[in-house]
């Protein structure tokens, strides 16, 4: 695999801004494309000379910065080769993932509900004899499964049934064997911006055509998402508490989505609602949803809702890549949606403690952020005054944090002036991370070298 100059040129963005001097910036930005998965593991970077023509920088800088990552053990040492990227020995073995000494601010998710999901564990091992004599592939899902999320469905109020539901390994999943089976490359994908990475990385990796409408601070453009739908293969959206900034789309622009193509809405978020009436499923649109957000992320079971016909469709292409969902997960799972308002009223209480935690912190250590209050979900989106978000997200773990970088959630750059900062994690963490995090933000802004300042208390 390689990126070409100009791919490489866009994700690095406006790698001018900040402080200190280019050729550090430089290799401080790609060394945070690889670790958090934007450029994938064995690629072979550009040559010096092509890079600097696509930059407008010097050879040298580029030359300087390569040698950076060498010495680092980011980029392979082959003579007369072409830069590999690479996790050195010792550092993190999977990019995006944070080292045992990191505070990860780069996932959006909570803890497991303890003591219902081994309740539901238990519960499932009860009825695993059942399944035992059988050959234990379901390329749809359990039966069981699938009505429990279709009545889920049904009491949000769209009415389901279980023929409608595809169960899987959770919700990335699912988006990625719609897209496989119903997309070709070179078809247009339209998308709100930013959006979820992981699905961008889906569209990219299918070879789509990403057209991003931006969404602002008063929700989404509909109109600007009719126009560009118009020959487009899918719309991708996520109405329901919008990763990464926590936006919920109203009724009344449900009500007006008229799309040509496919509209493709994911729903992992449309438990969490904080402040306002859970939202209503979108009618017409193949749904997408999982266990990931509302319970715990370990529990990777995810489902997609859709007509019928789609739902065989994909059965049956799922078979070229796996066979099937774990027995035993499934199980579990149905336990947990037939409890889950037992369940919820707990997590949601604590997500809202955790929320008022980190914006007050945010107050206190950043005060010249710009944060809102989401209506639900499980984190903010939070606009620096200056477009260092990935120069930020660099140097914060020298300062003892895992961050994601605010051009992670966009195409061509974009968002440099942002960060999401999930309120996922308990106090004593969540404290010591916004404490790093603003230490970080410092030594960016004074153009100390991160691998020379000190680090941030962790507690």
């Amino acid at each position: 695999m390689h990126t070409s100059s100009h791919n490489l040129a866009r994700l690095l963005g406006d790698f001018s801004a900040g402080p200190g001097p280019a050729h550090r910036r430089l290799s401080d930005l790609v060394r945070l494309l690889i670790l958090d998965g934007r450029l994938p593991l064995d690629t072979a970077l550009p040559g010096e000379r092509d890079l600097a023509a696509a930059l407008g920088i010097s050879r040298t800088t580029v030359s300087t910065a390569y040698a950076t990552l060498r010495e680092q053990g980011y980029l392979s040492t082959r003579d007369r080769a072409r830069g590999r990227t690479r996790v050195p020995p010792g550092k993190q073995e999977d990019p995006g993932v944070a080292g045992p000494d990191l505070i990860d601010f780069s996932h959006a998710a909570s803890p497991a509900p303890g003591e219902a999901l081994h309740r539901a564990y238990t519960r499932a091992l009860d009825r695993l004899p059942r399944y035992l004599p059988r050959h234990g592939y379901n390329p749809a899902g359990l039966p069981e499964l699938r009505e429990a999320v279709a009545r889920r469905y049904t009491d949000r109020g769209l009415p389901t049934d279980p023929a409608q539901i595809l169960v899987t390994n959770g919700a990335q999943h699912a988006f990625s064997l719609l897209v496989r089976t119903t997309v070709r490359p070179r078809d247009r994908v339209v998308t709100e911006h930013p959006s979820y990475p992981h699905a961008l990385g889906v569209l990219r990796t299918a070879g789509c055509r990403i057209t991003p409408v931006a969404l602002t601070e008063d929700g989404w453009n509909v109109d600007g998402l009719v126009e560009a739908a118009r020959g487009a293969a899918m719309t991708f959206l996520i109405p329901d508490f919008h990763n990464p900034t926590g936006q919920v789309m109203s009724e009344v622009d449900r009500s007006r989505l008229r799309l040509d193509g496919r509209l493709v809405v994911d729903e992992t978020m449309s438990e969490l609602a904080l402040d306002t009436p859970p939202p209503t499923p979108i009618s017409g649109a193949v749904s997408i949803g999982s266990a990931a957000k509302t319970f715990w992320g370990g529990l990777r079971i995810g489902w997609l809702r859709g007509d019928r016909a789609l739902v065989r469709q994909l059965a049956q292409a799922r078979a070229g890549t796996d066979l099937g969902t774990p027995v035993v997960e499934q199980l579990a799972c149905a336990e947990l949606l037939g409890e889950i308002d037992q369940v919820l009223p707990g997590r949601l209480a604590e997500l809202r403690e955790r929320r008022a935690l980190l914006l007050g912190l945010v107050a206190e250590h950043l005060p010249d952020w710009t944060v809102g209050r989401p209506l639900g979900g499980l984190s903010v989106w939070a606009r620096l005054p200056e477009p260092v978000s990935s120069a930020l997200a660099a140097v914060a773990p020298q300062f003892g944090v895992h961050l994601a970088a605010g051009p992670r959630f966009g195409v061509g750059g974009a968002f440099e002036r942002f960060v999401r900062l999930p309120y996922t994690l308990a106090a004593e963490p969540m404290t010591a991370g916004i404490r790093g995090i603003a230490a970080a933000l410092s030594a960016v802004r004074s153009g100390r070298r991160a691998d020379t300042a000190p680090a941030a208390p962790l507690a």
